[in-house]
């Protein structure tokens, strides 16, 4: 009832028709027999990142290809308190701004993940678009992850400050900004984190290793053109971490601490002060 908009432009894109289209598809069929898979659907390793699942008596049931919920938390427990303004006749617009204060606090105990909260959002769509599973890719022959950079895919065919704008319009640049230097940031962690997982030299852990250093490199030209010490910080942890096998504590410690830095680096900054960086940023053809 209240994200009508959304809703719409969502159930064509990638994410929505994932749940009819990946079943059939003659790549997703050959991975699934490789890794010994025989329904996709059911009890396999595709379920945490190209469906939405529900636990039903116990059981994983995927229910819809990736929705809200799968970036924004489940929301069995938040969507009455989101929805609620305050008392019948209350709207967004009139509501009383210490309920709203209230409302926000209580959701997000609930298990909702606030569009503000970029870190916690953007960290949704790097576990799935760096593949954080060995096996798959080895011996399934699943990609290692997408050429996913957080500004190019999600101003792409769904764009996030939909609810705001109710048209399909890019975030302001200086939202972009923003989106783009945490999501390098994303990029190295989750590379190390999969570096940290890898227990052989082979596709996996050479695809994360070479993730890790090409992340390391944008920062490096970010941080040329952007004045921030959790930036700083970020390049001197990446300096120690060493990408070799059986290296999964201290490359864990490393990508945890940069998630530390980069969530701090997301909440301490609007993006207005970044517009050196605005070269690098993709354009909306792109």
């Amino acid at each position: 009832e209240c994200h009508k908009s959304s809703v719409g432009i969502w159930k064509d894109t990638h994410h929505a028709t994932t749940f009819k289209n990946l079943p059939r598809s003659d790549k997703a069929k050959e991975i699934a027999k490789a890794m010994g898979i025989r329904r996709i659907k059911a009890e396999s390793d595709c379920l945490g990142c190209h469906f939405t699942s529900s636990v039903v008596d116990g059981d994983v049931k995927p229910i819809a290809g990736i929705t809200c919920e799968s970036c924004h938390g489940a929301g069995k427990n938040y969507i009455d308190v989101h929805s609620d303004f305050g008392g019948k006749g209350v709207t967004a617009d009139t509501e009383d701004p210490a309920h709203k204060v209230a409302r926000y606090e209580k959701s997000a105990a609930e298990g909702m993940i606030r569009p503000s909260g970029l870190y916690a959002v953007a960290q949704n769509c790097y576990t799935c678009h760096t593949v954080p599973n060995e096996k798959l890719v080895n011996v399934g022959g699943h990609p290692a992850g997408s050429k996913f950079e957080l500004v190019k895919w999600s101003q792409g065919e769904i764009r996030h400050n939909i609810w705001y704008s109710k048209e399909n319009n890019a975030a302001p640049i200086e939202r972009q900004r923003l989106m783009y230097i945490v999501g390098q940031a994303l990029d190295l962690e989750f590379a190390l984190r999969g570096v940290a997982k890898a227990t052989e030299k082979a596709d996996y852990a050479v695809a994360m290793a070479k993730r890790a250093k090409a992340a390391e490199k944008r920062i490096k030209k970010l941080a040329e053109a952007v004045d921030a010490p959790e930036i700083q910080a970020i390049l001197a942890i990446a300096a120690d971490a060493k990408l070799k096998l059986n290296n999964e504590e201290q490359l864990t410690a490393a990508a945890d601490a940069i998630a530390v830095e980069a969530m701090k680096f997301a909440d301490g900054y609007d993006g207005s002060q970044f517009a050196g960086i605005d070269a690098v940023l993709p354009k909306l053809d792109k």
